[in-house]
């Protein structure tokens, strides 16, 4: 599965390929509320196909008219805005009077898309920036932390996979979890030891080790863009990479499991020299209270509260699948 940003440049790569013109549509700068965020890529052919999006629809529509209307004639990229005005903000489907910047960047076989692809592909992620004046492209090596630049002269965008999530167990529910991860855009490793569950493993964009969970949690020194959950039901396997991951910066640890069954694994990390603190860390049961029973059901809802915790979003608790469960106990959850 590909990620939005991935699949407009496999795309345009491909279109360059068949002797085709394409148009690059980047968004570098939003004003009030906007549908899409600086970064997000839409990729217009000479016919008006299009892939990838950058607002709610209209601008696409805009855009798309425009080069059937005159095709693909500009030679170098330009910068312009949308919504600047309320009539503006309301024929472009911009909310609240938003204001939308994009650069127009028209796509050669010297813009280094097919070489950006092979490189996000392989897992790098990747720096690439625009000479404003005369199209020239560099490409280069990014930081994650590093994100959308325009200043008028340059602009630079980073691609690749930013995120990291460690999944320890290659089950069923794990293909369907690992699947959506990827289109989220993680770099996917997952960690199970047992042939059994590996031998057949065969998700696109993911890592198979089968090492022993916190070797690989230690391996992989995880920071503040990485995410572990736990999946195997097996004590041996899940409590060894969670006793490690609590203790690294990871945005997001959690574990599989019944109400009971992780309060017995709290109480079991707690004799793995992990304070209180550490251990409140951990979200279990994992994910967000959908009444979720199938493996792909509870993929979404897991995936869903990863997805809160990257945003910085703070869960209600009725929302969370220990404090839903316990409402409903006690006939205090009320459905919408």
């Amino acid at each position: 599965m590909d990620s939005v940003d991935l699949e407009v440049l496999k795309s345009s790569a491909r279109w360059l390929a068949e002797g085709h013109r394409a148009l690059l549509v980047t968004v570098v700068k939003t004003w009030g509320s906007s549908p899409r965020p600086e970064g997000a890529m839409l990729a217009v052919r000479d016919d008006g196909l299009v892939v990838g999006s950058v607002s709610g629809g209209c601008i696409e529509d805009d855009l798309i008219e425009r080069v059937r209307q005159r095709g693909i004639e500009q030679t170098r990229p330009e910068a312009v805005k949308y919504g600047i005005t309320a009539e503006e903000a309301h024929r472009f489907g911009l909310p609240c009077g938003g204001t939308i910047q994009l650069v127009l960047e028209p796509l050669t076989a010297r813009s280094g898309i097919a070489e950006l692809c092979d490189a996000v592909e392989g897992g790098r992620l990747m720096a690439r920036e625009v000479d404003m004046e005369t199209g020239a492209v560099r490409l280069g090596p990014a930081e994650a932390t590093d994100g959308v630049h325009f200043d008028d002269r340059r602009l630079l965008t980073i691609h690749g996979p930013r995120y990291r999530m460690l999944v320890i167990g290659a089950g069923q529910l794990s293909r369907y979890l690992c699947n959506i991860a990827v289109g989220l855009d993680y770099q996917v490793t997952v960690c199970d030891p047992r042939e059994e569950y590996t031998e057949e493993w065969s998700i696109p964009g993911t890592r198979i080790v089968r090492t022993m969970p916190d070797d690989i949690v230690i391996e992989m020194k995880l920071d503040e863009r990485c995410a572990v959950i736990a999946l195997t039901h097996d004590p041996k396997l899940d409590d060894l990479a969670l006793m490690e991951a609590l203790k690294t910066p990871a945005f997001y640890v959690g574990a599989l499991g019944s109400r009971r069954n992780n309060q017995a694994r709290r109480e079991r990390l707690k004799e793995f020299d992990l304070n209180e603190a550490e251990v409140a860390r951990l979200h279990g049961p994992v994910g967000i209270y959908i009444g979720s029973r199938t493996p792909p059901e509870i993929a979404v809802s897991i995936l869903a509260e990863v997805t809160a915790a990257k945003n910085g979003v703070s869960l209600p608790t009725l929302l969370q699948v220990e404090g839903a469960k316990a409402a409903r106990e006690v006939g205090a959850w009320r459905p919408e």
